[in-house]
């Protein structure tokens, strides 16, 4: 919910202990039947819910790194959240109003991907009709969110690690060397050390990536969040399609807490 820094300012503690018991007031609410859920209307105040050990030290990690510009990896299987964990780190850092900046980089191949990355100058390629600035250059001083980092290619990988290192990139078709001043966040399902050990993933950017590490849990491993997650979506899920849903009933929710979740939260979020 929230997390005090040392030393402890009273005033500010029992704000943090009021907030803290609001929430779970509104998480606990129980249905008609006793067992069930009756989800309030009104929007959350975060998109990362849950009251589990591994959320609880998942926040605080958030809360610790948000205060640096440390580069963040996520690991964690798909639907987990992994992209709500780095905008959750940029809306509490100080740059908040700076841009956040998402680049999925398993879904483009390796030459557009370094374009959407570092952008390109007029007449670089074919197609290129217009000078563009990339991605990174977009960030500015926010944060740049690497998804499915692990399907880089070794090409991509070296760029990157340049990125990393002196912070410097080069637009495609450019001569120019450009300076970043963004916050990295970067994200993958994938065992980056079992890539490192077979070839496919450089050691030098795995330690390069790998300053703080959270580890999403699947949802499987924190099934007493399902009811707060129920209702979080739910109110979300209302407001988009127009619907009152108010009441899960505990059947409903016993049988929703015990199902496997393959795709986690996302999945239920589907369901």
């Amino acid at each position: 919910v929230d997390y005090v820094t040392k030393p402890i300012d009273l005033d500010e503690l029992e704000e943090a202990i009021d907030k803290a018991l609001d929430a779970q007031a509104q998480a606990g609410d129980s249905g008609p039947d006793g067992g069930g859920l009756v989800v309030e209307s009104g929007a959350a105040a975060s998109e990362l819910v849950g009251h589990s050990r591994p959320m609880q030290e998942a926040f605080k990690t958030i809360g610790m790194v948000s205060q640096s510009r440390v580069t963040v990896l996520l690991l964690g299987d798909s639907g987990t959240g992994k992209e709500l964990v780095a905008r959750a780190i940029h809306r509490a850092s100080a740059e908040a109003a700076d841009p956040f900046v998402a680049v999925n980089c398993g879904a483009l191949v390796e030459t557009l991907l370094e374009s959407e990355m570092f952008g390109h100058q007029r007449g670089a390629f074919t197609g290129a009709v217009a000078t563009r600035r990339g991605k990174v250059a977009l960030a500015g001083d926010g944060t740049l969110f690497l998804d499915e980092i692990g399907e880089l290619s070794p090409g991509m990988q070296g760029k990157l690690l340049r990125l990393l290192e002196a912070r410097e990139f080069s637009p495609v078709g450019s001569t120019k060397t450009l300076i970043s001043n963004a916050r990295f966040v970067a994200a993958t399902n994938a065992d980056l050390e079992a890539r490192v050990a077979d070839g496919s993933f450089r050691e030098d950017l795995f330690y390069r990536l790998n300053v703080v590490t959270i580890a999403l849990p699947a949802l499987r491993q924190r099934r007493e969040d399902v009811p707060a997650l129920v209702a979080h979506l739910l109110r979300r899920i209302n407001r988009d399609i127009h619907r009152g849903i108010r009441h899960v009933s505990a059947d409903a929710m016993e049988a929703l807490a015990a199902a496997p979740w393959p795709g986690n939260v996302r999945q239920l979020e589907n369901v």
